[in-house]
């Protein structure tokens, strides 16, 4: 009796604390390149994430991030097309804002940031914009959409509005890479 009452009670302290985050550990490979991706996701506030190259050449070095987020998934793929794998790893925060951490490969020589524009810089694609976004990789583009919300902060649901981003990684400066937009479009959510 004492058992199943314990039971219980683990499960209905899960379903009070909401979403459950376990440790955050994979492999991701293009070949005989990728990279080992690993988060023990213990606090929203402050997380180290480590990625160690696979198949780089010798001199390479794995790279301990602090975040203050967590890691919820990540994919990989050739983003700027020179051939060697790159990376984006998904993480959200506390307050359940969800990002990405890009990074590419430098000839299998080290890893880099990608950059990635900040939404609050660009007027027009940022109107109605309250976070919520979403992310997905398909074939070396990056998908961003988000409800989009009316001009008045009074109002607290979103119109029936999404706004969809597409993102390219193009040459940067210094032989740096960064996110580009080029194409967006609105959807009326269902």
């Amino acid at each position: 009796m004492r058992t199943i009452l314990f039971f219980c009670l683990i499960i209905f302290s899960g379903q009070l604390i909401g979403q459950v985050w376990t440790k955050y550990d994979s492999t991701m490979k293009i070949g005989k390149a990728g990279y080992r991706i690993s988060c023990l996701n213990r606090s929203p506030e402050k997380n180290v994430l480590n990625i160690r190259p696979i198949g780089f050449k010798s001199d390479s070095r794995e790279a301990s991030i602090e975040l203050k987020a967590r890691v919820a998934g990540a994919e990989i793929d050739d983003l700027n097309n020179d051939g060697f794998p790159d990376l984006i790893i998904f993480i959200e925060d506390a307050a359940g804002k969800k990002s990405i951490f890009p990074i590419c490969s430098q000839d299998n020589e080290r890893i880099a940031p990608i950059l990635f524009p900040d939404i609050y810089n660009d007027m027009e694609l940022s109107k109605g914009y309250r976070g919520k976004d979403e992310y997905k990789l398909v074939e070396g583009v990056l998908f961003r959409k988000f409800p989009v919300y009316p001009a008045d902060t009074t109002i607290k649901e979103p119109t029936n509005k999404i706004r969809q981003l597409m993102y390219r990684v193009v040459q940067g400066e210094r032989d740096s890479w960064k996110f580009k937009m080029f194409k967006q479009f609105e959807l009326t959510a269902n």
